[in-house]
């Protein structure tokens, strides 16, 4: 058998990479609703300082038959090729923290040996925490917040942010099993399962991308720039909003399920977690400051009893 490290190249000196900061991770393939891990990964490498760490070998795990990569033509001849890429890359959130961030395909092949690889990664560059996320359809309104389905070993997380838990078997994700993996490691996970409304899944949906990075930050303290998907978010749901104005039997089902949604949150949920996770009682957004002094709070709370501030 081949050794694991075998399937990924490192792109940096091993010596250059940073230990003990957390894992970030969403992978598109089997379900990927409103687009939510493509649009949050792509965001926070478009719009985020990163270099890539190290990059997984595509003839081990892609079939290249069922995602067939892009070759350019250009009038009589070939002008370049980009296979798929599943790669690790270190990110720096706005305040400067840095992170790895595990993205692209879902693995077609060798899900043991890629899940391997990570946990691998995980205890050689001593990573704090692994968070990843994907998205799945389900019978929910665009006008209610985002829900969630929280996994892993954080129960805090669990208590405060999983609004639906289930008890039933589902198609799993590498992913899946990585957490499987890392969790019985003893290493501290958490997965979050994005609910994005079902007539949604096929659309780029900004508010599930917007939802991925608050449901990471809620894990880790990291911060993100959010304006841009923000605003797009707004723009999107007044599209939306103007459909239901001119289509009755749309209007009907989204207020169908609001009135299901409502039913559901006032029988199973407290109060509190009836708004996003960083909103105030009021629905507002903190100013800079506060996040800031969220922030030193959280870390403070993190670090080694003998651990200093500037350590």
């Amino acid at each position: 058998m081949r050794d694991n490290e075998d399937f990924l190249e490192f792109m940096m000196e091993k010596g250059d990479i940073p230990r003990g900061i957390p894992l970030v991770a969403g992978l598109t393939g089997f379900t990927d609703s409103g687009s939510a891990v493509s649009q949050f990964t792509d965001y926070v490498l478009d719009v985020m300082t990163s270099q890539i760490v190290a990059v997984f070998d595509p003839d081990e795990f892609l079939d290249y038959r069922a995602r067939r990569p892009t070759i350019y033509f250009d009038q009589d001849h070939l002008t370049g090729y980009e296979p798929p890429r599943l790669a690790i890359h270190l990110v720096r959130d706005e305040m400067g923290r840095q992170f790895f961030l595990l993205s692209g395909y879902e693995p077609d092949f060798r899900w043991e040996h890629f899940s391997q690889t990570v946990v691998n990664f995980v205890s050689e560059f001593d990573v704090t925490e692994s968070t990843w996320v994907h998205a799945i359809p389900m019978p929910v309104p665009h006008t209610r917040p985002i829900g969630t389905t929280v996994s892993g070993n954080r129960r805090d997380l669990v208590e405060a942010l999983s609004v639906w838990r289930p008890h039933t078997q589902v198609p799993s994700n590498a992913m899946h099993l990585v957490e499987y993996r890392l969790g019985t490691a003893g290493h501290v996970v958490s997965g979050f399962v994005l609910l994005i409304p079902h007539y949604l899944a096929d659309a780029e949906f900004p508010s599930a991308a917007l939802t991925s990075l608050e449901m990471i930050t809620s894990a880790t303290g990291l911060l993100f720039p959010t304006d841009r998907l923000r605003e797009e978010g707004r723009d999107f749901i007044a599209r939306i909003d103007e459909q239901l104005t001119t289509n009755e039997e749309l209007e009907k089902l989204v207020r169908k399920l609001e009135i299901q949604y409502d039913k559901y949150m006032k029988k199973n949920m407290p109060p509190e977690m009836m708004r996003s996770p960083l909103t105030d009682i009021d629905g507002e957004l903190p100013s800079a400051e506060q996040i800031a002094a969220e922030l030193e709070a959280f870390l403070s709370s993190r670090r080694a009893p003998d651990e200093s501030p500037s350590s």
